[in-house]
């Protein structure tokens, strides 16, 4: 029989995208003071690999990406999404915008072999997790590199995307190595 163990380290990832920098502040904003510091925020892309979004929030959208600090249970992934959904109805309800959807907001985690996605449609590779929350994996990391699978949104194989999060996936495993150090010379410390 196996063994149930508790989960990897993973970190919170917040994907967002708004044709508005004001949007995307207001936003990185919130994160910060209801989730805590972000660790490593990418510069805004250009997001044009989807016609989907432009009739509910316009054109020349900008998509950015933020890795949080502190460690993240993917337990929370529902709460996560459920969240970004209140911010983005928030942001919506304010009246200052022409369009339907001024902001998207897609939370995820990343884990040293995943990056997993929050999402509110259900596919056959997404898996229920409550509330009318699923989880799919986005990207797996293999052979040195973030590899796509077949369901893989088209940004997200882009090649300036998953430098961004080798860039982030380098940071989590700094900690995890720092979190090894730490464990390691605790159990020094107790032994002497």
């Amino acid at each position: 029989m196996g063994q149930a163990k508790n989960f990897p380290p993973c970190l919170q990832l917040i994907a967002a995208f708004s044709r508005y920098d004001r949007t995307l502040d207001w936003l990185w904003e919130n994160v910060r003071s209801r989730l805590g510091a972000i660790a490593v925020l990418s510069s805004r892309f250009d997001f044009a690999e989807s016609e989907y979004y432009r009739t509910t929030m316009g054109d020349c959208l900008k998509k950015q990406f933020a890795i949080l600090e502190c460690w993240y249970d993917p337990a929370s992934l529902a709460d996560s999404k459920l969240l970004s959904n209140d911010w983005e109805n928030q942001i919506s309800s304010e009246g200052s915008y022409s369009e339907a959807r001024p902001l998207n907001i897609d939370p995820g985690y990343m884990s040293m072999t995943k990056l997993v996605l929050a999402s509110t449609k259900n596919r056959e590779h997404r898996i229920y997790l409550r509330d009318g929350i699923y989880a799919e994996v986005t990207l797996a990391y293999r052979n040195q590199l973030w590899q796509p699978m077949p369901w893989t949104y088209p940004d997200y194989q882009r090649d300036d995307f998953r430098l961004f999060f080798q860039q982030a996936r380098a940071y989590l495993a700094d900690r995890v190595l720092e979190q090894s150090r730490d464990a390691a010379n605790k159990s020094v410390t107790k032994v002497k």
